[in-house]
């Protein structure tokens, strides 16, 4: 009996030893703490320990087999345990997470009912601020701006004017203007109106008489006033270059647009409408910031570089003074170069220095000074291919002397444009002379036309036009006999006309000067020289020469 109450105590020890290594293992543990809720419910009971497999073997090493086994089973339990605490916490806070979910859906929806017959919050219509207001709010206030209502118009210099509602039997006219509005936002979205403002713009519906309004507005005093028309920018040239000139305002009103922004502010219950803010003026189509006057002085003044210098008995120049007055630019600022007036120009210029068939003063040898006009003899200017010369250069933009084009062209650009070298005919003293360099070279007297006007020798200012030698010259068919009235031969032949004026050999002449031509031995209008003259003559001369004729 000893032996075996000597066991049991033996046995009692160690299970209370085996207790306190446990709890010191739970304290060496990383994740034991106070909060992991054990209570002394949680120890090791003796029921737990199986004595067999405690006491099998009593000597030391199946002692520290007995704790290691008895470690591993605490810590198992104390694993379980966790799980457990863990799953309760967890379905209580999803209890409550989801209690407070509800509650505030609740409220939301019922906020969300609110705004269905309720304006949200940051709401304005036409410029009105409606939080929180139902239709009926809404439709009210409009009612209430119709009574009463009046539009004061401010004009320029300070003028004022006043349309009002009774005046033009202005009445509220509900519709589902406001309706529609409030149907046009989400309940559900209300939040959002927290954060960010809404507007609505509603077109309100008013009678009113419109002869009424017309007549009120012919009465405002921008409309009665004497309407001086808008002036836009345009190009200006100042001497040197196209520049901007600056618009100009006028009083005109443009009453489309006051008719449309008076009936819309009136509509809108807007308490002031500017005239000037608005735009109810006519204002200039450009301004000195348009682009468009810019480029086109910028165009315009692209032709002004262009210089063209014609040398005639002065100068004559093209210049930017000229071109300005050839360009132009539309009421759109479309640059345009005149090219008529280019023409115009040129037939002027032609008029000027064109000396074929003008007259002209000769001084003779003999020092008799006469006037001679006709002819076919000068300076002739070919006004269109010149015309189309000067245009190109302006466009080009050429700086540039030159002579025109020329249909006949003369010896100089003097007031005697024949030069030094020339012949001249004086019929009344029936001579005539060869003068080159200026010096008389050849004289002869001569023998010219009948003075009637089928034969006369035209008067005027010639050059040679052909030589020839051994010429036959023939004369019109006789009507009657169909044949030639002469044919006559000569040896030297110098035409001055191609009706058949010319310098040639008259064998058959008794004598030559004096009154001859007009004692009927006058000629068809050649001029007769004697044959060793006419030799010498057709000797010197050239063709282009010029001839003088004169009485």
């Amino acid at each position: 009996m000893s032996e075996k109450k000597n066991k049991s105590l033996r046995r009692q020890e160690d299970v209370r030893l085996l207790d306190e290594e446990v709890f010191e293992e739970f304290e060496d543990e990383e994740d034991f703490s106070e909060s992991d809720n054990f209570s002394a419910d949680d120890s090791f009971d003796d029921d737990d320990i199986d004595d067999d497999e405690l006491y099998e073997d009593e000597d030391e090493e199946g002692k520290k087999k007995k704790k290691k086994v008895l470690r591993r089973r605490g810590k198992r339990r104390r694993q379980k345990k966790m799980k457990e605490n863990k799953g309760k916490r967890s379905k209580k806070a999803w209890i409550i997470g989801g209690s407070i979910i509800g509650g505030l859906l609740v409220i939301y929806l019922g906020i969300s009912a609110f705004f269905i017959s309720h304006f949200y919050i940051n709401t304005t219509i036409n410029g009105k601020d409606f939080s929180g207001k139902t239709e009926s709010d809404v439709v009210a206030y409009m009612k209430d701006q119709v009574e009463g209502y009046s539009l004061k118009i401010i004009e320029a210099d300070n003028k004022t004017d006043e349309i009002n509602g009774e005046a033009i039997s202005m009445t509220y006219k509900k519709d589902d203007s406001v309706k529609d509005a409030l149907k046009n936002q989400n309940p559900l979205l209300w939040i959002r109106a927290l954060f960010s403002k809404s507007s609505a713009e509603v077109t309100i519906n008013v009678d009113y008489n419109e002869d009424a309004l017309s007549k009120a507005i012919g009465s405002i005093q921008a409309v009665k006033a004497e309407q001086t028309e808008p002036v836009s920018a345009y190009p200006k040239f100042d001497g040197e270059s196209f520049k901007v000139e600056p618009e100009v305002y006028g009083s005109a009103v443009d009453m489309e647009i006051l008719t449309k922004k008076i009936k819309e502010y009136i509509t809108n219950f807007e308490p002031e409408l500017n005239l000037l803010n608005e735009k109810c003026y006519k204002v200039p189509k450009y301004t000195t910031e348009s682009k468009e006057v810019q480029k086109a002085c910028d165009d315009m003044n692209k032709y002004c570089q262009a210089s063209i210098t014609y040398p005639m008995k002065e100068n004559v120049v093209v210049d930017k003074a000229l071109i300005s007055t050839w360009v132009s630019a539309d009421a759109d600022m479309n640059v345009t170069f005149n090219e008529e007036a280019v023409r115009a120009w040129m037939r002027d210029f032609g008029k000027t220095y064109d000396t074929v068939g003008t007259t002209r003063t000769i001084t003779s040898p003999t020092g008799k000074t006469v006037e001679v006009s006709g002819g076919t003899y000068g300076w002739s200017i070919d006004e269109e291919a010149e015309t189309q010369n000067l245009i190109a250069s302006i466009k080009n933009g050429e700086v540039v002397t030159r002579e025109p084009a020329y249909e006949k062209t003369a010896a100089s650009h003097a007031a005697q444009d024949w030069g030094t070298t020339y012949l001249e005919v004086d019929l009344s003293a029936q001579h005539m002379w060869y003068i080159s360099g200026g010096s008389v070279v050849l004289e002869t007297d001569v023998v010219t036309g009948v003075p009637i006007p089928e034969k006369e020798t035209t008067l005027g200012v010639y050059d040679i036009l052909e030589k020839s030698l051994n010429k036959t010259l023939v004369g019109e068919d006789n009507p009657v006999t169909g044949k030639p009235i002469y044919e006559t031969p000569v040896s030297y032949w110098m035409r001055v006309t191609w009706s058949g004026i010319g310098f040639h050999d008259a064998i058959w002449q008794p004598a030559f000067g004096g009154t001859l031509y007009r004692d009927g031995l006058g000629s068809h209008g050649c001029i007769n020289m004697p044959l060793d003259k006419a030799a010498a003559l057709y000797d010197v001369i050239s063709v282009g020469t010029p001839v003088i004729v004169h009485n």
